[in-house]
């Protein structure tokens, strides 16, 4: 089975789906992506690992984990979502010590996180882009929009049982310099969850 290559969109919030998040894949030669449903947490990392500007004062995990790779001169050359069953994705970190590969078994919102933090390439096979991918706009052209995607991609893929997750807060009354001074101000009390939707809603804005 041939190896597609994927690139990360971006994570997608529902306000209807009782916080959920959608992480969504781009297929790099191609025009279908790839929607995952992640929890709170793993979506905080994954954004925290997109949003260079955002420099928590203590290692999450997933930083944890990185350093302690490199401690050990373990290096991520490749993360592969090998198996659909049910509506879960299935991943694989393929590892590398001493020229000594390993295979290693891992969430998939886990591994995406980790690929981010080692500039690893993520791959998934066709046959499960073919089941699961669909095709979306490229560009949505306003917040409004961009919430309705979210919902449209959330309705598609959410699992029987809603995650949980606490509510987004209403910042559209804030202003820009409003939003990234309370940004600051999540990132220094470790508050990640607060920082991921304050850096969403910045996003929209600009």
């Amino acid at each position: 089975m041939s190896l597609v290559r994927l690139d990360i969109k971006g994570i997608s919030y529902s306000q209807t789906q009782n916080g959920a998040y959608a992480l969504i894949l781009n297929e790099q030669e191609g025009n279908k992506q790839l929607p995952i449903v992640i929890g709170a947490f793993e979506a905080q990392s994954i954004a925290i690992a997109l949003e260079k500007d955002i420099k928590p004062p203590r290692p999450l995990t997933h930083d944890l984990f990185k350093n302690f790779s490199e401690r050990f001169e373990i290096n991520i050359k490749q993360v592969i979502i090998h198996k659909l069953v049910d509506g879960v994705f299935y991943s694989s970190l393929i590892s590398e010590r001493q020229g000594v590969e390993e295979t290693i078994d891992a969430r998939t919102s886990d591994a995406i996180a980790l690929a981010l933090r080692f500039d690893a390439p993520i791959f998934t096979y066709q046959n499960i882009l073919d089941k699961a991918g669909i095709y979306l706009n490229a560009e949505p052209k306003s917040a409004k929009e961009q919430r309705e995607e979210a919902d449209t991609i959330l309705e598609s893929v959410m699992p029987d049982e809603p995650l949980s997750s606490s509510s987004s807060s209403d910042y559209s009354n804030l202003s820009l310099k409003e939003l990234n001074k309370m940004l600051d101000q999540a990132v220094s009390k470790e508050d990640y969850e607060q920082a991921a939707l304050l850096r969403d809603e910045i996003s929209k804005r600009n």
